[in-house]
C-alpha cells in the first residue's frame, strides 16, 4: 500500500472557482518531483475559514490517513488568514524550527518575509507543514525544509520516504 499525503490549497478565491489553484499545483509538482516513493494524493481547495481548514486537517491525517499534509495559503497577516490557528489547533506537537527556517529563507527573497505565520506540527503519525500562497514562495519554502520531512516521518512512526537524491536529498543520521 502506498504512503498517502494531503495537499490542502487554503484560498476564498480557488475554492470560489475566481482562479486557479496555482500553488497547490505547484506542491503536487513538487512533491513528484522530490519523492522516489510513489504515493497516492488527497487533494482539496478549501475556503479561508479557521472551523473548515480544522476540519479537512483532522480528516486527512485521521481518516485518510495521510502521513504528510501540506497546506498551501493563509499564513500572512490578513484577517482571513487563519492556516496557522487551524493548524496550532488540532497538533499535538508543533515544530517552529519549519516556520523559523521558512521565514529565514523566504527574508532572502523579499522584506515582507516577517509577515508570514507558517508553522507545522504532528498530529499522531501525520506531520502538518504549511506553506505560503504562491508559487515561487512554495518551492522557496518547501525546497528549505524538505530535506528534514522523511525523517520526522520515521519518527514519528509514519511511512519511510525516499527522495530523488538527484533533485532532493534528505537528512537522515548515519547509524
Amino acid at each position: 500500500m502506498l504512503p498517502k499525503i494531503g495537499v490542502l490549497n487554503i484560498s476564498d478565491r480557488a475554492s470560489a472557482g475566481v482562479y486557479e489553484d496555482t500553488p497547490g499545483q505547484a506542491c503536487v509538482a513538487l512533491l513528484r518531483e522530490w519523492l522516489s516513493t510513489g504515493f497516492d494524493l488527497d487533494y482539496k481547495v478549501i475556503p479561508d475559514e479557521q472551523a473548515v481548514i480544522a476540519a479537512e486537517l483532522k480528516r486527512m491525517a485521521d481518516d485518510a490517513g495521510c502521513c504528510l499534509v501540506v497546506t498551501t495559503g493563509g499564513t500572512g497577516p490578513a484577517p482571513r488568514d487563519v492556516t496557522p490557528e487551524a493548524t496550532i489547533s488540532v497538533c499535538d506537537k508543533l515544530l517552529p524550527g519549519f516556520g523559523e527556517l521558512m521565514r529565514t529563507t523566504s527574508l532572502k527573497y523579499v522584506a515582507t518575509a516577517i509577515l508570514s505565520r507558517q508553522t507545522a506540527g504532528v498530529r499522531g503519525k501525520t506531520l502538518i507543514v504549511n506553506l505560503p500562497g504562491r508559487p515561487k514562495a512554495v518551492r522557496e519554502n518547501f525546497e528549505a525544509v524538505f530535506p528534514a520531512i522523511p525523517y520526522c516521518l520515521d519518527l514519528i512512526g509514519g511511512p519511510r520516504l525516499e527522495t530523488n537524491e538527484a533533485v532532493m536529498k534528505a537528512f537522515r543520521p548515519k547509524a
